[in-house]
């Protein structure tokens, strides 16, 4: 996968600390980092502190980045991977349960509602409990809608080595959600 000219140019503007530069590069990944991040972690508020400190480092780093034929934004995703590790081992993160910043609108049904933040945070939570590399595949190439081609840039793989990746991890999740549901009922 080729990055395009124009980014290139915008990343040597950034590599010189043009502040307009690396402005255009956050805004152009930053919706797609925190989507990834979100994913991984339980808040809100922690994935804006990942996303944040991911950005930093991209800022910090920058004049040590060097093309090496993949995307720019297959480094700013190992950078998001990096920095959920990290706090991962620091095992500083918050487990309590964080309220919503928006309120259901009066036409929308409180049940469907309830029923539609359980079943995200059953998935959630059977993602956390597969291994990081099948939470990067299936966040990416799902959530991030990234075609295989661009995720296998991303995790520094093969696409066929991706797609097996891939068809376990989807396997792994199902289990994990079986598990999750029949732990849930029997409660």
């Amino acid at each position: 996968m080729q990055v395009p000219a124009d980014e290139k140019t915008l990343i040597a503007r950034a590599n010189r600390g043009e502040k307009a530069a690396i402005g255009q590069l956050y805004n152009t990944h930053i919706q797609a980092i925190y989507k990834y991040v979100r994913y991984r972690v339980d808040t809100d508020s922690l994935a804006e502190d990942i996303t944040s400190e991911v950005f930093l480092r991209m800022v910090r780093e920058l004049p040590r980045y060097n093309y090496t034929g993949a995307p720019f934004s297959a480094w700013l995703y190992r950078i998001a991977s990096n920095c959920i590790t990290d706090m991962f081992r620091r095992q500083r993160y918050d487990t309590t349960e964080e309220l919503p910043e928006e309120l259901p609108g009066e036409h929308v049904d409180p049940l469907d509602s309830v029923a539609h933040a359980e079943n995200q945070a059953q998935l959630r939570q059977a993602l956390q409990l597969l291994p990081p590399d099948y939470q990067n595949v299936l966040i990416l190439r799902f959530v991030n809608d990234m075609s295989h081609a661009e995720v296998a840039a991303v995790m520094e793989k093969t696409e066929g080595a991706l797609r097996v990746l891939q068809h376990r991890a989807l396997k792994s999740l199902a289990n994990a959600l079986q598990t999750i549901q029949r732990e849930g009922g029997e409660q």
